[in-house]
């Protein structure tokens, strides 16, 4: 007689001890990304930093940790999970320590930059690990509350930021992070080790010239606008792109376990699952690094005044998590629920096109409200939904491909809209430039530059005394215009990826386990249970 198989244990011993300990180290990684734009004009003011310095202290953090998303997924299934997601922990530490002792702009971008590194170890270990640790309704569970932490990451991020600039400086902002870094060190020793059994060694070449294209791509759209589309050395980076790229198939081709498996794409909710956090780059990572430097330019905001408005947009990001999972587990279908939260992104966008100098709270809570509803539904199912369409001894892959594919489209988007904005301010600026510029060293870039920095006081005070109420009113008419014509494009951006979403999102039937089975068919059944 066939001996049955002990079934799986849904969640390990001290299950909730055990995602509070995840949940604290994973929480940094959207605090110190949504952190970050309110105090920039904090910190180009003490740094005397310009908007593309300025841009990097977001940018870096991006682009390292989507160029590094792949290794350290390959890395922690190779030489097991917690010792990556330890080892991100402390290096984020180390970062947070560089950033509260800076002393230059350059320094402050090098810190954010080692940042990305050790975010994308947290983050593409930590979702594997807890992949291993839970199963089935338990893991369903335990990714709603990590929805829960990266909410509570984006809506804290930018209200306490404010605040702590406003209060203590904006160096206060990185040693709270170190703080917490250092908490999350105790809990790791609830976290239980796990590898892939089949895994060979790193890919080496294929994570090297992937992360080498990527940093090339990413870095001409950032400097594009600022050195000239057409020059040599966009075109050069775009091209070193391209001939890196060539490399990397060349290489994965080669490859019997190749870094970048493209088969996982052949699985349609993968693809619909990148397809939106691409667009929720757009639509609301974007708006969390544009919105800040408005309100402090445009409406004359302070910094913690401003973290307080952006409150309306990332606190329903920590609530609505937890209803996208009560849906799911009520029977709701993930097809409606996400392509549905993104054209509410798309309505709130389009009626955050109405904002102007001086506009009220109350102008403002309507649209932000309705853009964070959506994004926090999304965010209670996306991760979850990336790494449950893949076999449990490749979910480190799986996290790596998706976080990759999130990290570099959040930097794209940040640089793409930071560029257009630009772009269309200094157009704008320039046509009525001379009105007031006659006798002054001011020019359509370097104000452009300003504005989009938050900074309206410094091209103002420029200015004879009897023209500075116009030039102000001239300034934050042409911020606004450029700004609302960048968020008509991010609707469309965030309309089509819904319709396109709800076409290609189709829902995985639930695995049906046969009354008796061995240990291992017992552990697939339980693992790949569709969250």
């Amino acid at each position: 007689m066939a001996a049955v198989a002990t079934p799986i244990p849904e969640a390990p011993p001290r299950a909730g001890l055990t995602i509070l300990a995840l949940c604290l180290a994973v929480f940094i990684v959207p605090y110190g990304l949504s952190s970050a734009p309110v105090a920039l004009p904090a910190i180009g003011g003490d740094l005397d930093a310009g908007v593309v310095p300025l841009q990097w202290v977001v940018n870096a953090y991006n682009v390292t940790a989507a160029s590094f998303m792949m290794a350290a997924g390959s890395t922690a299934d190779r030489i097991g999970r917690k010792k990556v997601f330890a080892f991100g922990v402390g290096l984020y530490g180390v970062s947070a320590l560089m950033g509260a002792l800076a002393t230059n702009i350059l320094m402050l971008n090098i810190a954010r930059g080692v940042a990305g590194v050790a975010a994308a170890a947290m983050m593409t270990a930590g979702v594997s690990v807890m992949a291993n640790m839970f199963h089935g309704p338990a893991r369903a569970k335990a990714f709603a509350f990590v929805g829960v932490t990266i909410g509570a990451g984006l809506a804290l991020g930018p209200t306490t930021s404010g605040l702590l600039v406003s209060g203590l400086g904006w160096r206060s902002i990185f040693w709270v992070q170190f703080a917490i870094a250092a908490a999350s060190m105790v809990g790791l020793k609830l976290i239980q080790e796990s590898k892939d059994p089949d895994a060979n060694a790193v890919d080496w070449a294929g994570t090297v010239t992937f992360t080498l294209a990527l940093f090339c791509f990413t870095l001409a759209i950032i400097e594009g606008p600022q050195w000239g589309w057409g020059s040599t050395a966009v075109l050069g980076l775009l091209g070193a792109c391209v001939l890196l790229l060539a490399a990397f198939a060349v290489v994965e081709r080669r490859q019997q376990h190749p870094m970048f498996d493209l088969s996982l794409f052949a699985e349609p909710r993968f693809m619909a699952v990148n397809l939106l956090a691409t667009a929720v780059s757009f639509g609301f990572v974007g708006l969390m690094v544009l919105l800040p430097s408005y309100l402090v330019g445009a409406n004359g905001l302070s910094s913690g005044a401003t973290g307080l408005t952006m409150l309306l947009l990332t606190a329903p990001v920590l609530a609505f998590p937890l209803v996208a999972g009560r849906l799911v587990q009520a029977g709701v279908s993930m097809r409606p629920i996400l392509s549905g939260s993104l054209a509410l992104v798309a309505a709130g966008l389009a009626w955050l096109t109405l904002v102007h100098p001086g506009i009220s709270l109350l102008g403002l809570a309507g649209p932000l409200l309705l853009i964070g509803i959506g994004i926090g539904l999304i965010y209670g199912l996306m991760d979850g939904a990336a790494v449950s369409t893949v076999a449990p001894a490749k979910v480190g892959m799986a996290s790596g491909m998706f976080n990759t594919i999130r990290l570099a489209s959040e930097a794209v988007a940040v640089a793409g809209m930071v560029a257009a904005l630009v772009s269309l301010v200094q157009s704008r600026v320039s046509d009525g430039l001379d009105r007031f510029a006659q006798g002054t060293d001011l020019d359509a870039r370097g104000v452009a530059d300003s504005v989009t920095s938050g900074n309206l006081d410094g091209p103002v005070a420029q200015v004879p005394t009897a023209s500075r109420d116009a030039f102000t009113d001239f300034l934050g008419q042409g911020y606004t215009g450029g700004f609302q014509t960048v968020l008509w494009a991010t609707v469309a951006i965030c309309l089509v990826s819904a319709v396109v979403l709800h076409l290609i999102l189709t829902d995985r039937p639930a695995d049906e386990p046969p009354a008796a089975v061995d240990e291992h068919a017992t552990r697939r059944t339980a693992e790949q249970a569709p969250v």
